[in-house]
């Protein structure tokens, strides 16, 4: 899937929406388009870039999809707030899910396995996301390291072997200093993996096997930098579960049950 970047005109359009779910749910084109003082075909395109066929699209998944799945906001008692945060959620993971690739997850999973030495290349709360896969590649017996600092980030990233593979972990697929590991990788011949939420970020322009999730725009933190990983979390997941069961499987068929 690949995501175009938004106007200024559609990120407003974007940000409207996102901050009144409900309320738009109910709404026409039309009547948004004329809330919003713009044409139903800017409504149209934005939510196009945003992976919707369409405006009806749209209010089906969030409307119809959303409801008949999260029985939690049919209680009365739940304020919209409350309601709006579960469904931003709901959108994350729903939607992370839809956008893998699943032949790109089966090539990074043979990379892993063949790997002899796995780094992952994190900053701020993406370590978090990175810490978990350290620990769980260690505990499958896979050489794994963490890195999160950029002065050594850059100089690891220029020594690397062959037979190394690295982990890239971005939300937005700009942090300089991940881009610069993945330019060295690059020029080195250096498999890599990225997880990410941004298919348009410089990072996707360096990497072999890109796994993109859906991050929305709604924050409740907006000035600060702290967005929820939740989409590297899940993609991460599903590369540690899969790459485990695969090791399980291989010792089945090696007549080692255990």
């Amino acid at each position: 899937m690949t995501r175009h970047h938004l106007t200024d005109t559609e990120t407003y359009i974007w940000n409207y929406i996102n901050n009144h779910f409900d309320y738009v749910t109910h709404l026409t084109i039309s009547e948004l388009s004329e809330i919003l003082s713009v044409s139903n075909a800017s409504v149209t395109r934005t939510l196009k870039k945003k992976g919707y066929a369409g405006f009806s699209a749209f209010k089906h998944e969030i409307q119809s999809k959303s409801r008949d799945s999260l029985h939690i906001i049919d209680n009365q008692h739940m304020t919209a707030d409350t309601k709006q945060s579960i469904i931003k959620n709901y959108q994350e993971v729903i939607r992370t899910l839809n956008m893998i690739d699943a032949d790109v997850l089966e090539q990074a999973i043979a990379a892993i396995k063949k790997a002899q030495r796995i780094m992952i290349f994190a900053r701020g709360f993406s370590e978090m996301t990175g810490s978990e896969m350290l620990i769980k590649f260690q505990l499958s017996q896979k050489y794994c390291e963490l890195h999160t600092d950029p002065n050594i980030i850059r100089p690891v990233s220029k020594r690397l072997k062959p037979e190394d593979l690295v982990v890239f972990i971005s939300l937005n697929g700009e942090t300089a200093a991940l881009v610069d590991a993945a330019k060295n990788c690059r020029q080195n011949q250096i498999k890599s993996i990225l997880i990410s939420a941004n298919p348009s970020g410089s990072l996707a322009k360096f990497t072999d096997y890109q796994l993109f999730g859906f991050k929305s725009e709604l924050s409740y933190f907006p000035d600060f930098e702290v967005h929820s990983r939740l989409p590297l979390a899940i993609l991460s997941r599903i590369v540690l579960d899969a790459y485990a069961a695969s090791l399980k499987n291989n010792r089945q068929e090696n007549g080692f049950l255990y």
